[in-house]
């Protein structure tokens, strides 16, 4: 018996944060492996800043779908890192925006080969494992979508 097969949607979650931690953990040990001081975790805020010059902490939020305190956590740890800096908005000098260092922007250049083999060996994962592998992120998104009209805590209240 394949525990994880046989039940199905009954352990959906349990298997995509199984997958998800095997995940993090090998790209953190390939990090680690290459003596970059990255962690995965802050990969949202780097990527975001590695796009735009500056933005503010409930631009990421929103983007993220994650809480804003969550990310003002992350923003201080990278800040006191000095991968970050606080800066007054260009666009309204009321809000505060943050971006990149010096620093951050060295560390930034060190970890996007990092990404690009990383997407590279996700692509090749996707094509060893069949057709329906590929169809994933679609999947996902279809999931995400169901989930952002009607949560999951009602969805099995509902069948209480």
């Amino acid at each position: 018996m394949n525990f994880y097969q046989d039940l199905g949607f009954l352990v959906f979650g349990s298997r995509l944060k199984r997958l998800g931690n095997t995940f993090i953990n090998d790209v953190n040990r390939i990090y680690k492996n290459h003596k970059i001081q990255f962690d995965a975790s802050w990969f949202p805020v780097f990527y975001i800043l590695s796009q735009k010059d500056e933005v503010s902490i409930k631009e990421i939020s929103n983007n993220l779908k994650v809480s804003h305190s969550a990310i003002s956590q992350l923003a201080s740890s990278l800040q006191q890192k000095g991968f970050i800096k606080s800066v007054i908005s260009k666009a309204d000098a009321r809000h505060k925006n943050i971006m990149l260092t010096a620093k951050g922007r060295k560390l930034l250049e060190k970890i996007k080969p990092v990404w690009f083999a990383l997407e590279k060996a996700m692509n090749e994962l996707a094509e060893e494992s069949g057709s329906s592998s590929k169809k994933i992120l679609k999947a996902l998104t279809g999931i995400e979508t169901s989930l952002s009209e009607k949560d999951f805590f009602d969805r099995i209240e509902s069948h209480l």
